[in-house]
């Protein structure tokens, strides 16, 4: 399952990122993380901008409200959502 943790109004989650994938989308659990696949390649930050924009769609908030606290250069990722409760993220994540 994945371990979702609040704070501060804010939400935090692992994710397992596989770039360059026919579409970005959610495939499912990683160990502890969730599983994304990303329309994108990992060069220049288009896989983490890519990453940030379908977090930010899927949540319907704003793209500055989408961090990408570790593993900028990495598959596995902290992310953090501003303006998310933890029910609310699980809803989503769980679909």
């Amino acid at each position: 399952m994945i371990e979702i943790t609040e704070k501060n109004g804010a939400v935090t989650f692992r994710i397992h990122a596989q770039p360059r994938a026919a579409k970005t989308e959610i495939v499912g659990e990683y160990g502890q993380a969730l599983k994304i696949k990303l329309a994108a390649p990992p060069v220049d930050g288009k896989a983490n901008a890519e990453c940030r924009k379908f977090f930010a769609k899927l949540f319907h908030i704003p793209i500055q409200s989408v961090d990408i606290l570790a593993g900028d250069s990495g598959r596995d990722k902290i992310i953090r959502l501003h303006q998310v409760n933890k029910q609310q993220a699980q809803e989503i994540l769980n679909r």
